[in-house]
């Protein structure tokens, strides 16, 4: 456990509930925009439309499942830049342009034979909520809207897109190891090469 890390978050003091959960997550999921991204929509001259996303984010994505720790993505977003960056990391379990966002939770509970306790959730606008309320642990950008802030455990010291995921693999990660030891597999050549 790295509790010098772990320190700066007063939610998550030794021997509270989210300190013994924490460790024993299966699963982190993630919406997209206002997490992943800044939740602006850029549009190009041709009407395209382009995301912003933090390279941070994507060795959270692809750290995790190298500890254990399934990564999905449920968002009511549908774009192409956004199934490329998912292609890209690997991300296994991704729900496009899902507006019912409890369904495609319970769809995914059942595909990989989890309880919702084992699932941390993040999420940062109201449409969020549908599975906020239903996971072990809630996670929510710094910025987030201010009812997700209510009914989150954990606010991040990060808002929507700077390095959310990343914090969230830190804390995850942290209540396990030391981070030294878990970026450790970050550092290697093999770890940049697309998972097949």
């Amino acid at each position: 456990m790295d509790t010098s890390f772990l320190g700066e978050y007063p939610e998550l003091v030794q021997g509270s509930l989210l300190m013994k959960k924490l460790p024993f997550l299966k699963l982190v999921v993630f919406d997209v925009d206002g997490v992943l991204t800044d939740g602006g929509l850029y549009y190009g001259a041709d009407g395209e439309l382009i995301k912003r996303f933090n390279v941070k984010d994507g060795v959270a994505l692809k750290l995790l499942p190298k500890w254990g720790v399934n990564v999905a993505v449920i968002t009511a977003k549908d774009s192409a830049p956004l199934r490329k960056r998912m292609s890209d990391l690997g991300v296994k379990h991704v729900y496009y342009g899902c507006h019912d966002k409890a369904a495609a939770f319970d769809e995914l509970m059942a595909l990989l034979s989890l309880e919702p306790e084992q699932v941390a959730y993040v999420g940062d606008d109201v449409i969020d909520l549908q599975v906020m309320p239903k996971v072990g642990i809630s996670i929510c950008p710094q910025d987030a809207h201010v009812l997700l802030q209510r009914h989150c455990h954990i606010k991040l010291k990060h808002g929507a897109g700077q390095a959310v995921a990343r914090e969230v693999a830190d804390l995850v990660l942290a209540s396990r190891m030391k981070l030294e030891t878990a970026y450790e597999l970050a550092s290697r050549p093999e770890f940049e090469k697309k998972d097949v």
